[in-house]
Formats: C-alpha cells, structure tokens, sequence
C-alpha cells in the first residue's frame, strides 16, 4: 500500500445520501422562497457544509435563513435516511480489505457527527468506524473546500498529510485535499469527471478502489 492513511469522504463515497438529501434541500430552500433545482443544489452545495448554504443564499438574496433551519432540515434528512438509505455498492468490500490488511483508515465529513452516525448506523457501516475514525466539520473552524478537516483528521490519526490519500466525489473535497498536501481519489459514480479535474486519479467503481490504492 502506498498510502499510510485512506481518508473517505462519507456522503456519496460510503453512503449513498447525495441524491437524498440534495433533493430535500432543493424542496426546502424553494419551500423557503428560494427557488432552487435538485441540479443546482449538487452544483452548489454537494459536499460542503451547511454554514455554506446559509453564506450562499444570504449572499445571493440579502435574506439570512429561519434560525431553525438546520435543525428542521436535518430531521426531514434522518426520516429519510431511515426509509431509503444504502450503502454505496462497493465500500463494504472496500472497508473489508482494507480492515482485513491493517490498512488504516477513517472518515472526513462536512456533515455532523449525528448525520454520519445515523447514516452509518442505517446502513451497517457502523461497524466500521469507532469513534477515532470519525471526523466532522464539526471538529474544526472551517469545513471545505479549506483544508482544516483532512489536516485534523490526519494529525488525529497520526500520520504525515503526504502520506495520506482522500477519497472525495464533490469539487470542494477534491480542492480541500489539494490544499492540504494530499494525494486525492475522485469518485465519478455521480459527479462528472471534469468537475473533479484536480484529483490525483478518477474511478467510477467503488469496489475497485482497494486495487487501484495498491
């Protein structure tokens, strides 16, 4: 293994909750008065965090979002989650080798710790990741495209950012593992490659990426 830690991204990369909740946030902002397309929401906000989304709108609009936004917004996520929510095909696999050949590993999300937990939980993938493994933009000051969450996450487990590999499938996770000094892996199951141009390397299966991290 060239890397000495794998770095995933959770929403998209091990479980499949962009399409969910980027069509509940696009109903929730036009349901607020800011007409927005499921298209656009993934152009605009797939992978960041949600201080991105209060920025965006209130920059675009003049208009700062309900106080409660966020909370209202994440409990229609977690219904959701709970009906519809699967493991994206291939990352258990990917976990299972990387667990069974000590590779270490571990999650940086811009979703909260309660988000990545009810996700893990719904889908088994809890199994995996203990809590060393898991970290939030929660954890540092800004979430991406900065790269504060990676060098966190990386300095938490113990390793040099140059031998660290993330695994991303947003622009803005791919330019917070540039920016951090890490090689990158972009996944291009739902984001057009040219989006994801400054990936170190692109793939499109997830349960090939143990070998190609070879």
């Amino acid at each position: 293994m060239r890397y000495e830690l794998i770095i995933f991204d959770n929403d998209g990369v091990l479980v499949d909750s962009e399409p969910i909740s980027n069509a509940l946030l696009a109903a929730y902002l036009t349901e607020l008065g800011h007409p927005t397309s499921y298209e656009e929401s993934l152009r605009d906000y797939m992978g960041a965090a949600m201080h991105r989304v209060h920025d965006l709108v209130e920059e675009r609009t003049g208009q700062r979002l309900p106080a409660d936004f966020d909370e209202v917004f994440h409990a229609r996520v977690f219904a959701a989650f709970e009906r519809e929510l699967e493991p994206v095909p291939g990352a258990v696999q990917v976990l299972e080798k990387l667990a069974a050949d000590r590779v270490p590993y571990c999650v940086a999300s811009s979703g909260s710790h309660e988000r990545i937990r009810v996700g893990h939980r719904k889908t088994g993938l809890d199994r995996w990741f203990d809590e060393g493994r898991v970290f939030s933009s929660q954890d540092v000051g800004r979430g991406k495209p900065a790269p504060d969450l990676f060098l966190y996450a990386a300095e938490r487990m113990g390793v040099a950012p140059e031998k660290c590999v993330v695994v991303e499938d947003s622009p803005l996770g791919v330019q917070a593992a540039v920016a951090a000094g890490m090689d990158v892996y972009g996944f291009t199951a739902m984001t057009p490659a040219d989006r994801l141009a400054g990936a170190t390397r692109l793939f499109s299966d997830m349960g090939e990426l143990a070998d190609l991290l070879v």
